[in-house]
């Protein structure tokens, strides 16, 4: 286990990025049950990618899904300052 510095109060990962104070669980479970309004998106800083899904509602659900997904399973999600969202 890595000791938190200012730099990266909440660690770093096996590749030396900091941690986010965002979980990626959240997110995907944010954009799970209302990813048709980007929530997940709207949680890790995503803006633009916030505003695209609420406007086609999520891509009639299809995105929101894929993106939901991608949240629980991918290890290098980023929120908006480019950290790594903790698991």
């Amino acid at each position: 286990m890595t000791v938190p510095t200012p730099e990266a109060p909440f660690g770093v990962d096996p590749q030396g990025r900091p941690y986010s104070d965002k979980s990626k669980v959240v997110a995907g479970v944010l954009q799970l049950f209302l990813g048709t309004f980007g929530a997940g998106r709207f949680y890790v800083g995503s803006t633009g990618v916030a505003l695209g899904q609420l406007f086609t509602c999520g891509g009639l659900g299809l995105w929101a899904l894929i993106d939901a997904i991608l949240f629980f399973t991918s290890n290098d999600r980023t929120d908006k300052q480019g950290r790594v969202l903790r698991g």
